[in-house]
């Protein structure tokens, strides 16, 4: 307590008639406002710097990180079939040629059946654009009113009455090229991927003794059984998914008279492994497919909505259902990862944001668990 011999009065001031008004300035350093230390800006800098490193690197060698990358994921989702053989004494090297050799065959069933419409309709397509002509006649009329609207507007006219024609098909190269990787990185995959299934338990051992203490053991073990068995569940379950969506496409095409409903329910189980982007492109296809095929624009429409349907019932109700339970994606998650590693690696990369966000939130969880009082509901 002060004094008042402690007090100071400035001249021209009325003394305090009770020193105990006068109270001190704080001098606890935990009254103070928070202050942002250098060493953690640094650090977030330095964290930034790498990440942005990283993505470089993912980025310029894509010709090798691609390949192998997507060997571990696709050989981690193949390993519970690997082991499932070797339980009936088959060696591990020779399962990993059979499953490979398993896996390359129904991609190769499925690339002939996409590409043997999609020759037969690349060599018709000036008729095709002919028949495509004729039938956007329906849309004369609204083009020539919005035409009319620019007009009155005092906007420039930017759609012209020349004749409908086919596009150009300079972009058809590089869209190739883009689409289907080079020879080599087929080569890369495949060999990576036989010996990684055939060397998994190899590896898996030697990661989990890398670490000395016992816990850190046990923590390893946890999250490579957990990412083993998630993806192999993914994969087992994506893939009945989205071949009965392509049963149900290529049904729904042939009841509708469309052509090469073999080709066209293919291609929409092919597609279906691309989140979002997959099915929005099989409508378009369909859109397309069908107003050429069919006598009236109605008519072309019937398949596309009735996938629209399809993909409906397996985007938020199978799929949620089976999945949900093995482990929960937000669709913005989903949504995100397949921006970025399309933009990072293409169609492939694609394939790949699923199988890596599960592979990123098994790690989070594991390795950053949430130990914070969670919010009451309501």
């Amino acid at each position: 307590m002060l004094g008042e011999s402690q007090l100071r009065v400035l001249p021209g001031e009325p003394a305090l008639s009770n020193p105990r008004e006068a109270a001190p300035l704080p001098d606890s350093k935990s009254e103070l406002p928070p202050v942002i230390k250098r060493a953690e800006v640094v650090a977030s800098a330095l964290v930034g710097l790498l990440v942005i490193s990283i993505v470089a690197v993912l980025y310029v060698a894509k010709a090798f990180f691609l390949p192998v990358v997507g060997a571990f994921v696709v050989g981690t989702m193949l390993s519970p079939a690997a082991a499932l053989l070797e339980r009936y004494r088959i060696p591990r090297a020779v399962s990993a040629v059979l499953i490979v050799s398993a896996v390359g065959a129904g991609a190769a069933l499925m690339v002939s059946l996409i590409s043997s419409p999609l020759m037969q309709w690349t060599t018709r397509l000036p008729e095709l654009g002919s028949q495509l002509r004729d039938k956007l006649h329906v849309f004369d009329r609204p083009l020539a009113l919005w035409q009319e609207l620019q007009n009155m507007l005092g906007g420039s006219a930017t759609l012209s009455a020349a004749p409908f024609q086919m596009p150009k098909f300079d972009w058809v190269q590089p869209t190739l090229e883009f689409l289907s990787p080079t020879f080599t990185e087929f080569l890369l995959f495949f060999a990576t991927l036989i010996l990684f299934i055939a060397s998994w338990p190899d590896l898996r051992r030697a990661l989990i003794m890398t670490f000395g203490d016992r816990a850190a053991r046990l923590r390893t073990l946890r999250i490579l059984n957990e990412i083993e068995g998630h993806l192999g569940g993914y994969l087992l379950t994506v893939t009945m998914i989205n071949l009965g969506v392509g049963t149900a496409t290529g049904m729904i095409c042939a009841g509708t008279g469309m052509p090469k409903p073999a080709g066209l329910g293919a291609l929409a189980a092919t597609l279906n492994f691309f989140p979002i982007i997959g099915p929005v492109a099989m409508f378009a296809i369909l859109v397309v497919v069908g107003v050429i095929a069919s006598s009236t624009l109605g008519a072309g429409l019937i398949a596309p909505l009735a996938f629209v349907g399809v993909a409906f019932l397996e985007g938020h109700f199978v799929t949620p259902t089976i999945i949900g339970r093995r482990l929960e994606l937000n669709a913005l998650a989903v949504f995100m990862a397949l921006a970025f590693w399309t933009w990072l690696w293409g169609p492939m990369g694609g394939f790949l944001s699923s199988p890596l966000l599960i592979v990123a939130l098994i790690l989070k969880e594991h390795l950053m668990p949430e130990d914070r009082p969670h919010l009451p509901p309501g």
